[in-house]
């Protein structure tokens, strides 16, 4: 927990810069015309640290837990995070723009794939397609292949594949599909940016009412990655357990209980 509490202290540190450069480009808007630019930029280098801070803990605890649940072997906590920084660095940088938006994409994907159904719209036409091309590059580019990052020193690219196989070779796709803790990682994200939101923005509008609503929208961003930072260990962990039992989905191994079985069963009987 000391990891995850260092990375949201240097989580908070970085955005309390980020906003004093909003606030410098804030105070020469009058005088340039790239000041929106600027705060743009500034919100983009915002997103992509705390994702790439995010990934940094899920390569790190992802390892851990995972040698843990496959051999057993415990690793210390310090020497994960020294070498996911000074080997994997590269790794976890192109992760952290390639995952999201293959996600975003597979999720616009499936969205379009539940509204349009079977109707033979010209909006709708593509649907298979779509899901289709979201098919294929979720095997290149998934939250999965960080576990092969940190336990094996692959490329983010390469480790999603091997993952994703061997998830289809034993069975286990329907039930990664199915899988809601990306959602609850998510929808907790927006939980605590809301609430970052509200609060900003009952004291701004006491304080200075004509910055209530640019405050709130970036106390909704930094709540918003504050959490993700702190649901990136539990996520680390289901995704280790995922890929640890598919490596040896053996039912006689004591390392891991029922919950993964029982719940193939129970899809298999749904779709049945």
């Amino acid at each position: 927990m000391g990891l995850v509490f260092s990375s949201i202290l240097a989580g908070i540190l970085y955005c309390c810069f980020l906003v004093a450069g909003i606030g410098g480009a804030k105070a020469i808007e009058s005088k340039t015309k790239l000041a929106a630019l600027f705060i743009l930029v500034i919100l983009l280098s915002l997103g992509w640290t705390m994702q790439f801070l995010k990934n940094v803990l899920q390569v790190s605890v992802s390892r851990i837990m995972y040698m843990n649940f496959a051999c057993g072997v415990h690793i210390d906590t310090r020497a994960a995070i020294y070498d996911t920084i000074k080997y994997l660095t590269g790794s976890v940088s192109i992760g952290s723009i390639l995952v999201p938006l293959i996600g975003l994409f597979r999720g616009f994907a499936r969205s379009m794939s539940l509204v349009g159904g079977d109707t033979d719209e010209f909006m709708f036409s593509c649907v298979s397609c779509y899901v289709g091309i979201a098919s294929t590059l979720v095997r290149h580019g998934n939250r999965w292949g960080f576990v092969y990052v940190g336990a094996y020193n692959k490329g983010i690219v390469q480790s999603s594949s091997d993952t994703w196989e061997m998830f289809n070779r034993v069975g286990l796709e329907q039930l990664i599909d199915s899988d809601l803790t990306g959602s609850f990682c998510f929808f907790c994200g927006v939980a605590g940016g809301a609430i970052s939101s509200l609060v900003s923005g009952i004291w701004t509008i006491l304080l200075h009412r004509n910055y209530a609503a640019e405050t709130s929208v970036y106390a909704f961003l930094i709540g918003y990655f504050m959490c993700r930072l702190a649901m990136a260990w539990p996520q680390a962990c289901v995704s280790a357990y995922y890929v640890a039992y598919a490596e040896n989905p053996n039912p006689q191994n004591n390392r891991f209980d029922s919950t993964i079985p029982v719940r193939l069963q129970q899809l298999q009987r749904a779709r049945a």
